[in-house]
């Protein structure tokens, strides 16, 4: 076969494949969440893994997952500088929801200091970046590769911010199904959610934090603010983890 040839193959593949992805995307959206679920457990590819920051509603995705599959690893990143409450929260839903939560860090020899976390601010962009990569995208990627992950479950909802007004139900991740299975649910739907299965809020939900990440990183949303703009100086909303520029296929 000729290299020509070898390209329309592939070419040809990859159409076929995101003609293939277009259709499920579609199918999935006649769905509703929990539907989306008991789909991926029987149609896609195990290992399924499903990722958490114990952020502010985080606990409705854990809930409504682990009633599907109780030992379903739940992978948290852990950057060494969360609130307090966030620590005590991921405590409370792991005893609670009996999750098999796994932790992981950056590598300790890349490890940033806290002092060097809590100068950066809004012109580091670069530095950002760079934190970012080490803390969480990094080892979220060593995490998906050690336990061989071919499904990766994540809360990601079009209405969180504009950088996720696009969010697929399901998309290709490098060489992985992602499903974002309350991609279409509103603030509403997990109030709803949760009052229904008693489950709580983060604790600094009251106070105003809608996106909770790093303390050094996150801000309370105040008037006139965007979501968005309480995380990372208002710079970004995004630590790299998913950003459909960089990672998503549809």
């Amino acid at each position: 076969m000729s290299a020509a040839q070898i390209g329309r193959s592939v070419q040809n593949a990859e159409s076929n494949a995101g003609k293939r992805l277009l259709e499920r995307n579609q199918g999935l959206a006649t769905m509703g969440a929990e539907q989306r679920l008991d789909w991926a457990f029987r149609e896609l590819p195990a290992a399924h893994v499903v990722s958490t920051s114990f952020g502010a509603q985080s606990a409705a995705l854990l809930h409504m997952i682990t009633l599907r599959a109780p030992n379903i690893p739940v992978v948290f990143i852990d950057t060494g500088f969360l609130f307090p409450e966030t620590y005590a929260f991921a405590n409370e839903l792991r005893e609670r929801l009996k999750l098999n939560v796994i932790t992981v860090r950056a590598r300790p020899d890349r490890q940033w200091k806290e002092a060097e976390v809590a100068a950066l601010h809004a012109g580091d962009h670069a530095a950002i970046a760079r934190y970012n990569d080490i803390h969480k995208v990094e080892p979220m990627q060593r995490a998906l590769r050690e336990l061989k992950a071919e499904t990766w479950i994540a809360g990601l909802r079009r209405t969180q911010s504009d950088s996720r007004a696009t969010t697929p139900f399901l998309g290709q991740v490098d060489g992985r199904f992602k499903l974002h299975p309350l991609a279409d649910w509103s603030d509403r739907d997990i109030g709803r959610y949760l009052t229904k299965h008693q489950l709580p809020y983060h604790p600094l939900w009251e106070q105003g934090y809608v996106s909770i990440g790093d303390r050094y990183l996150t801000t309370p949303m105040l008037p006139g603010m965007l979501a968005e703009q309480t995380r990372f100086f208002g710079i970004k909303r995004e630590c790299g983890l998913h950003e459909p520029s960089q990672s998503e296929k549809v």
